[in-house]
């Protein structure tokens, strides 16, 4: 009898952490090899668990997601949805973003995502444990569930790209592409990120963590090169920070509990970013409130 999907990802051979680390020619080919038998893995696990319907827009803040909608129906109320963010750093703006009340579907099926033991490709060199996993298409090993995706491709196209465009003007023509993983900080394993830019035209980082499920340290510290201005800030459950790539920022150590985040970029065909300083130009609403029809061009950048 051939064994299901689901069964023969479960107990699939896979490549030592310090394969996976060291980023052998052997584990490209194990994801290689076996992205169709994951894909249909995922799809036979969200079917056998019942999770093909949980995650919807109901887990978006209320007024941000009622906010888009009108935006979408009629791109000349966009006003609304850019009044919702807040600049709480030069060239970093911050809002509500999901429900945290209802954060708690999203992280149940992230945790029984972790626990399906189908094998998922982590971030590497950011964090390599049972939160970490890679979310778009475009990257070996991702999160495959087709309700995840839905999900995910929903929050880029909907929120992200046109929130980008409407913050950060001359990122438009340089958000064709997406790319996206999750980390968790644990106190006793990964830490922190050292100062970096990112390889983005924007970034949004969103922060997971359930009201109550503190933890110490582990916010993220910004530079502004022209005042030389540095400061920290932290995330409150299912607030966002968004940013150009281009912003020099790093990770805090985190000295209790853990951090649970997605980290979501957007950038051009082939990795390309706008330069910085870039003109910005003028958009029509309509034409800001629409979706590239351009084909993903299947380059991750790690």
């Amino acid at each position: 009898m051939t064994l299901q999907s689901l069964e023969r990802a479960r107990t699939i051979e896979r490549p030592t952490r310090e394969a996976q680390l060291q980023r052998a020619p052997s584990v490209q080919h194990f994801w290689d090899q076996n992205t169709r038998l994951f894909e249909a893995a995922w799809a036979e696990w969200e079917t056998d668990t019942d999770r093909a319907s949980v995650l919807d827009e109901s887990l978006f803040d209320a007024k941000l997601r009622t906010a888009v909608a009108q935006a979408w129906a009629d791109p000349t109320k966009e006003g609304a949805v850019k009044n919702q963010w807040k600049e709480v750093f030069p060239g970093v703006y911050e809002t509500q973003f999901f429900d945290p009340e209802k954060l708690i579907v999203l992280r149940d099926y992230m945790a029984a995502a972790a626990d399906a033991e189908i094998p998922v490709r982590p971030p590497y060199g950011i964090s390599l444990n049972r939160g970490g996993a890679m979310l778009d298409p475009r990257s070996q090993g991702y999160l495959a569930a087709p309700n995840f995706q839905t999900f995910y491709r929903n929050l880029m196209d909907a929120y992200m790209r046109p929130i980008s465009r409407l913050l950060f003007p001359d990122v438009m023509g340089y958000d064709t592409q997406t790319f996206g993983f999750s980390i968790q900080w644990q106190a006793d394993a990964d830490t922190s990120l050292r100062a970096h830019t990112d390889a983005s035209s924007v970034t949004l980082n969103l922060n997971l963590n359930l009201p109550g499920e503190e933890f110490s340290g582990s916010g993220v510290r910004f530079f502004d090169h022209a005042t030389r201005k540095i400061e920290e800030l932290t995330f409150a459950p299912g607030t966002a920070l968004i940013h150009h790539g281009s912003v020099p920022h790093e990770s805090m150590p985190i000295t209790a509990g853990e951090r649970s985040n997605f980290v979501l970029w957007l950038y051009g065909n082939h990795g390309q970013v706008p330069a910085p300083g870039s003109p910005h130009p003028v958009i029509d609403p309509k034409e800001r409130w629409s979706i590239p029809n351009v084909p993903s061009d299947g380059f991750a950048p790690f």
